[in-house]
């Protein structure tokens, strides 16, 4: 049996770049509302954010060891991102591994699990996401598959799909989807811009500048005189 697998497909680093212009509810909007991983899964800091292929890894709960394996075979601009079984009591990435995964260039870490040394990776400023923060250590001993499909916050995640991350969470785009998202996500923005314009300017309420004056209507709305 093949524990890591070295090679598989990465999207495009401009692809990866524009779709990383947008916000994760932007995205998860714009491309029908799917893709949407937990709202567990939290940056250690609000102003940090990524967008990367995803490195998946499938870890035993409480053994950080196939955490290690995959950060030394991961490439620059790569998400880490980690299917531990949600076992919050326990922080499986910390401070030197945080280092390590900058000085490699990696995009970002995710998991589903706790991570530790809070403080001071947010002093870093490398983009880390999870489940908990926990001081308790894991082991070394489990082996298991570095890029296979993992489900992870809800969503099944393949290597290769983009992840955005932000504030808000984590969104998951597939691939051979990212142009017309990128279209959906522009089209958006410019829609927005537009209503936010006219908020600002004045006049018109909420009801009439969001069209859902029919919808109020329809469903027996009743305001009093």
């Amino acid at each position: 049996m093949i524990h890591v697998r070295t090679r598989f497909d990465r999207p495009a680093s401009d692809v990866v770049e524009r779709l990383g212009a947008f916000s994760s509810a932007t995205i998860h909007e714009a491309q029908g509302r799917k893709g949407a991983l937990s709202h567990r899964l939290k940056p250690l800091h609000p102003g940090m954010s990524f967008c990367g292929p995803a490195f998946t890894v499938k870890a035993q709960p409480g053994d950080n060891i196939m955490v290690q394996v995959a950060i030394s075979y991961a490439q620059p601009g790569d998400v880490v991102i980690v299917e531990a079984g949600e076992l919050e009591q326990s922080g499986s990435f910390g401070e030197v591994l945080a280092t390590a995964c900058q000085s490699k260039g990696l995009a970002a870490f995710v998991t589903d699990s706790g991570v530790r040394d809070s403080a001071e990776i947010i002093g870093l400023g490398f983009p880390v996401f999870s489940g908990s923060v926990c001081i308790e250590g894991t082991v070394k001993e489990t082996l298991g598959p570095v890029n296979f499909p993992i489900t992870i916050g809800g969503q099944t995640v393949n290597p290769g799909d983009i992840l955005k991350g932000d504030a808000d969470g984590i969104v998951v785009i597939r691939p051979d989807e990212a142009e017309d998202v990128i279209r959906a996500c522009k089209a958006r923005e410019d829609h927005e811009a537009e209503i936010m314009a006219q908020h600002r300017a004045g006049g018109k309420t909420v009801i009439e500048l969001h069209g859902l004056a029919e919808k109020l209507k329809a469903k027996g709305l009743l305001v009093e005189d």
